[in-house]
């Protein structure tokens, strides 16, 4: 992975962002290069070099990036290689599988983060180091806010795992078997057997969940060298992509690229491809949603709608397929995958590395036809991920077709409706419940506001009863989201939330819901003036927390189709630079 040959020098030193802090005619000067030397740098060190933010999400509960601690060093490698000053910089770890209620209450404040300790340090380029779900979307969304030139380093997928003849998919087959210990026909022992072998290595989700779907979204955008998404975490290529990144960025700060220089609408229109062709986490489209208006890029739900109608899946990853990110990389990995898609795509956008999304898969070569499929041998036509809209959904909602049953993708049923997640936790298992293998179970509540955070909820069990029976799919509806790694007629992200007096609050048991995937629609067959009654009799819930940073979100979070981004961190006005006396 060569950064770009031949870059040339286009900034003077002067007019390093750095230099404002280090050689300005002020008093404060003294205290930054003095400070500066108490760290036990010499002058030579950073004078008169850029200084590069290596923005590090490690932490001890975040076990996909345990091997952070040896990557920040590598990347360091890298800048000081180059010619540059690295400064790591701790941000907030989300850890998706140790956060609560969700990380996705906390992405947001990763990206405040990201862009506050940028904009307050002596930083000329940074370099993201995540890949455990939301610090993906975090890190970018603060970088693009802040708009200096900047890289992505992704900590890449844990190593495949094997159990008792099976190879496990980490999410995936943890709902798989937990149904099957449900149904009774996996025991406890057998169950702790399976804990202690699922995750063998640092590194995020070995499936495709929305881990290997954002780092990929990432490298698709022109955030990432080439190739880097796929690299699984304890490859020594991965090393080389560190060091790789750490002096790229060097040259980026040279060049003035920044994100607004080279990301644009035909950057998200790549990576909303290639999360189709990858059959990709239904996460992806609140996160680029929220990341593109960070860059004043009006992307959309229609956008992604129009694209998975002419994106065939191609990856044959869990939770669509059989393989996982192990076998992929070895496959080809992400660059291979572009190659066999590159005519749907803009391969005249520009990446991270000075060259277009075409140059850089121009060499790349597929070496297992199963596990990364051409145009012709798609594992689905289209549809990686749908829009439904309609009387359910004025808004939106979003399924994933490549992780259902096919045959509840044109369905109608009764609804069997649950209040909250307390009260689905009470309830679903109730041997007296009313519910056959027909009907549609509703959850709601489990919004941006209602649970609060979105929390990952939406794979809503199938009662223990229908297990028993061996029902494994039943057509599910919430305001929820669900994590990439799940599969099932999962409708998800249903917009406007019911706590905020969408259509889903109204839905009483009993009623009949439609869906029809082929048409995008998803429909409350209830008439009006029933509905206009139940909306005249409900009330707002109160909220769940009455201060902090939870009451800031509730507050101000917008909805699911608009990214779930705070109303007030668009991208109008311009933050000014901190004064420096």
């Amino acid at each position: 992975m060569p950064a770009s040959e031949g870059s040339l020098k286009k900034i003077a030193i002067s007019d390093l962002r750095s230099q404002r802090w280090y050689n300005a005619p002020a008093m404060r000067t003294f205290n930054h290069r003095s400070r500066t030397f108490q760290i036990g740098y010499s002058k030579g060190d950073f004078e008169n070099k850029p200084v590069i933010a290596i923005v590090n999400t490690w932490s001890d509960f975040n076990q996909c990036h345990s091997h952070f601690k040896q990557r920040v060093e590598e990347v360091k490698r890298g800048v000081w290689q180059a010619g540059g000053f690295p400064i790591e910089v701790p941000a907030i770890s989300l850890s998706e599988p140790m956060m609560k209620p969700t990380t996705m209450l906390y992405r947001n404040l990763l990206a405040i983060e990201t862009e506050e300790v940028l904009r307050a340090h002596p930083v000329d380029g940074a370099v993201l180091m995540g890949g455990c779900d939301k610090t993906t979307p975090g890190l970018l969304m603060g970088a693009f806010s802040m708009n200096l030139p900047c890289i992505f380093v992704p900590a890449g997928p844990m190593l495949n795992a094997r159990w008792r003849g099976h190879t496990l998919g980490s999410g995936s087959d943890n709902w798989k078997f937990w149904d099957e210990k449900r149904a009774g026909n996996i025991t406890d022992a057998q169950w702790q057997s399976m804990e202690e072998s699922i995750a063998r290595s640092p590194g995020h989700c070995m499936t495709m969940g929305t881990a290997s779907t954002m780092t990929s979204a990432a490298e698709a955008l022109g955030m990432t060298l080439p190739g880097a998404a796929s690299i699984p975490a304890p490859d020594s290529n991965h090393v080389r992509m560190a060091s790789d990144s750490g002096r790229r960025i060097v040259e980026m700060v040279w060049e003035d690229m920044r994100p607004k220089s080279f990301v644009d609408m035909s950057s998200f229109e790549n990576a909303v491809g290639v999360v189709m062709a990858l059959g990709g986490s239904t996460n992806a489209v609140i996160h680029l949603i929220a990341m593109a208006r960070r860059l004043s890029i009006p992307l959309d739900l229609e956008t992604f709608d129009r694209i998975s109608r002419r994106t065939p899946v191609l990856a044959n990853l869990r939770p669509s397929g059989k393989f996982l990110m192990e076998d992929f990389y070895y496959a080809g990995g992400l660059r291979a995958l572009i190659r066999n898609m590159l005519s749907l795509l803009n391969g005249d956008s520009l990446t991270a590395n000075g060259r277009t999304l075409a140059e850089n898969v121009a060499d790349a070569d597929c070496f297992d036809a199963d596990i990364i499929r051409p145009l012709e041998n798609p594992i689905l036509a289209e549809g990686g991920l749908v829009v439904l809209k309609g009387t359910l959904a004025p808004r939106g909602a979003v399924i994933k077709p490549a992780a259902a049953t096919p045959a509840l993708m044109k369905h109608r049923g009764r609804a069997v409706t649950f209040s909250s997640r307390d009260d689905l936790a009470r309830r679903i298992d109730d041997p007296d419940l009313d519910i056959t293998e027909n009907d549609v179970i509703v959850l709601k509540g489990a919004g941006p506001v209602g649970a609060p955070g979105m929390p990952e909820w939406g794979a809503l069990p199938v009662p223990k009863k229908l297990l028993q029976k061996g029902v494994r799919d039943m057509l599910r509806i919430s305001d929820a989201r669900m994590s990439g790694t799940s599969f099932g007629a999962c409708v998800l992200h249903v917009s406007p939330e019911a706590a905020r007096g969408g259509p889903l609050a109204l839905v009483e048991d009993g009623d009949i819901i439609e869906i029809d995937v082929a048409e995008r629609r998803l429909d409350l067959l209830v008439a009006e003036e029933e509905l206009s009654r139940r909306r005249a009799a409900w009330r707002e819930p109160p909220p769940y927390y009455s201060r902090g940073y939870g009451a800031m979100f509730a507050k101000h979070v917008t909805s699911a189709d608009e990214g779930c981004d705070f109303d007030f961190l668009g991208p109008a006005g311009e933050t000014p630079e901190p004064k420096i006396y």
